[in-house]
C-alpha cells in the first residue's frame, strides 16, 4: 500500500531548481541536484564556525549525522547513525556542551544517554523528524487501549524504532518492550516473539514488514496495519486476534518515496546496476532491489564495492552524493530521478550551526534538550533491553 502523495493524473513532475539557478536536468547523473544551493548569506560563516569550535575546545563535542548537508558536517567530530552518536556522546563524558547535528529524537537518545552534567543542543528545535511524528504518545496509549479491549494487549509486546519520541521509548520500556535500529530489527523481533505471541511495531510500518516476511519468514497476511486516525485502528477484533504483527501506519518521507518503478527505471538505463536499498523501504522496492541494509551497511557495501561497478542506492541524497564524491572509481547514482534530501534534517544549516556555538562562547546556552526524569528512566529501560539483546551491533 502506498503512503506516499502522488501527482494527479496527467501533471508533469518538474526538476527542482535552487533560485532558478542551472535548467538543464537531463545533465544530472543521479547524484547530482539540478541547481546549486545557494552561498550562505554570512561569507564569513565557515570561519566564524572554526573560530568559536576552536574557542570552545574540549568544552564541546559535535556529533554529525550521516544525512546532514556537507557545510555541517564537516564540523563533526564524529560521524554516524543516530544510537551510534548517541553512544558516542555518552563515550565523552567531560564535553559539557554536545552538540548534535541531527534531528530532535536523536538528541533526546543522547540526552538520555549522557549524564546529568552534560547538557545536549540542537541547533534548530524545528528539526523534527516526519517518522517519529507519526506516533504520539496520547495515540500509542489509545492503541494499546484498543488492544486490551480486543483482548490481545496481555498477549502484545511494542517495538519502537530507535526513529521514535523518547515518550515512545519509554510507553515501551514501561510495557515490556524494547527499542530497535534497522540493524538489530530481526534480533528484536525475535526476542519480543519469545516474550508473547504478537507486537506492536512502532512507527514504521516498512521497516516492521520487511522485516517480519524477509528475515523472520512471516507471511503478508500475518500483517496488519493500525491507523490511529481511525477508531480502533480501522482494525476488527478478529484482524488483531489473527495478526501476529501490528504495524503501525508510519513511514519515512524520504524513504517511503522510492518505488518498485524507480527500481525497474535504473535497471533500464544503468546496465548491471546493483540496486542497494535501506529497509525503511516499501516492501515492493526491497523485494527487487540486490541488497537491503542500514545506512552503515549500505556505507560499508560501497566501500567494499569492486572499482568499475555501478550502483543505484535508496536512500537519503546528502549520503548518496557524499558517497558518490568518495567512490570517484564507482558508478553510484540516486535510485529516484527527482530530489529526495530529508527536509528536517537540512534545517541543520551552517547558519544554526554558528548562532548555537558563538551563543556557547558568550556563555548562553541555545536549544538545550531535556528529557523528564521519568521519560528518560523507562527509555532507558527500553533502551538497555535492547543492548543486551544478541548479535550485531545495534546501529540504524
Amino acid at each position: 500500500m502506498s503512503d506516499v502523495t502522488t501527482m494527479a493524473a496527467g501533471s508533469k513532475s518538474l526538476p527542482l531548481l535552487f533560485l532558478g539557478q542551472n535548467t538543464d536536468p537531463h545533465s544530472e547523473r543521479g547524484v547530482e541536484c539540478p541547481g546549486a544551493l545557494p552561498p550562505a548569506s554570512d561569507p564569513d560563516l565557515v570561519q566564524r564556525a572554526l573560530t568559536a569550535k576552536a574557542a570552545l575546545g574540549d568544552q564541546v563535542f559535535v556529533l554529525g549525522h550521516h544525512y546532514q548537508r556537507d557545510e555541517v558536517i564537516q564540523f563533526a567530530d564524529v560521524t554516524g547513525d543516530s544510537f551510534k552518536l548517541a553512544r558516542d556522546a555518552a563515550a565523552r563524558p567531560d564535553a559539557p556542551y554536545i552538540v548534535f547535528c541531527g534531528v530532535h529524537f536523536m538528541a533526546e537518545s543522547a540526552d538520555i544517554l549522557t549524564n546529568d552534567d552534560q547538557t545536549v543542543i540542537l541547533p534548530d528545535l524545528a528539526a523534527g523528524c516526519s517518522m517519529a511524528d507519526m506516533a504520539r504518545i496520547q495515540q500509542v496509549e489509545a492503541a494499546w487501549d484498543a488492544l486490551a479491549d480486543a483482548g490481545v494487549a496481555d498477549v502484545t509486546v511494542p517495538v519502537t524504532y530507535m526513529n521514535s519520541s523518547a515518550d515512545i521509548k519509554a510507553f515501551c520500556g514501561r510495557n515490556g518492550g524494547v527499542v530497535c535500529t534497522s540493524s538489530n530489527a530481526e534480533t528484536a523481533l525475535n526476542w519480543a516473539f519469545e516474550q508473547g505471541e504478537k507486537v506492536l511495531f512502532l512507527p514504521d510500518q516498512h521497516l516492521g514488514r520487511n522485516t517480519a516476511v524477509r528475515q523472520l519468514g512471516l507471511a503478508l497476511d500475518d500483517c496488519v496495519v493500525y491507523d490511529p486516525h481511525k477508531k480502533d485502528g480501522g482494525l476488527t477484533r478478529e484482524q488483531l486476534a489473527a495478526a501476529k504483527m501490528i504495524l503501525w501506519r508510519g513511514h519515512c518521507s524520504v524513504h517511503g518515496r522510492f518505488t518498485a518503478e524507480s527500481v525497474d527505471d535504473v535497471r533500464a538505463r544503468v546496465p548491471g546496476v546493483n540496486v542497494l536499498v535501506h529497509p525503511e523501504c516499501r516492501h515492493e522496492v526491497v523485494t527487487k532491489a540486490d541488497q537491503v541494509g542500514s545506512t552503515e551497511y549500505i556505507i560499508n557495501a560501497l566501500d567494499e564495492a569492486e572499482p568499475g561497478t555501478s550502483w543505484a542506492v535508496g536512500t537519503e541524497l546528502n549520503l548518496v552524493q557524499r558517497l558518490a564524491k568518495q567512490h570517484t572509481d564507482k558508478n553510484i547514482v540516486f535510485l529516484d530521478k527527482t530530489v529526495c534530501y530529508c527536509a528536517t534534517m537540512n534545517r541543520i544549516d551552517l547558519p544554526h550551526f554558528v548562532w548555537a556555538l558563538e551563543n556557547l562562547v558568550a556563555g548562553q546556552v541555545v536549544n538545550p534538550i531535556k528529557v523528564d526524569a521519568a521519560t528518560q528512566h523507562y527509555a532507558k529501560v527500553a533502551l538497555d533491553r535492547m543492548l543486551a539483546l544478541p548479535g550485531k551491533t545495534a546501529r540504524d
